[in-house]
């Protein structure tokens, strides 16, 4: 008789930190979205602060759906705090890598990325498991 072998599966316990890594896997893939309409499609260059703004906004979302649906409870605070930390790190990175300074697009992101994440804990924490 074979006995089937489970697998471990990795979970992480905070759910800012999940949050974090799933709104980090939405942003890669609209980074490479943005990319590939900027290369093969027709968008123009100066469209692409608007364009990511709306990936920023995606990205946070679903990091505060992951992150709201983990905790099970205070999804919008969950999901506010994820936006805040996805916020930070976003600047944190473009400080780092090309000298970016602080502007009116950078709070008009923080304030967008705060209402996204919100947003989406408190539809996730409205989800059930099943």
């Amino acid at each position: 008789m074979n006995a089937m072998k489970t697998v471990p599966k990795a979970h992480i316990a905070s759910p800012l930190l999940s949050g974090l890594l799933y709104a980090s896997i939405w942003l890669a893939a609209g980074a490479l979205l943005l990319s590939a309409l900027l290369r093969w499609g027709s968008m123009q260059e100066n469209e692409l602060p608007t364009y990511s703004l709306v990936i920023h906004g995606c990205s946070a979302l679903a990091g505060g759906f992951v992150s709201g649906r983990r905790s099970q409870q205070r999804g919008w605070y969950y999901g506010g705090m994820l936006g805040i930390a996805y916020a930070i790190l976003v600047l944190l990175v473009s400080f780092l890598a090309s000298n970016a300074g602080f502007s009116g697009r950078t709070l008009t992101m923080l304030i967008e990325t705060l209402l996204s994440g919100s947003l989406g804990g408190m539809i996730g924490v409205n989800t059930k498991r099943s």
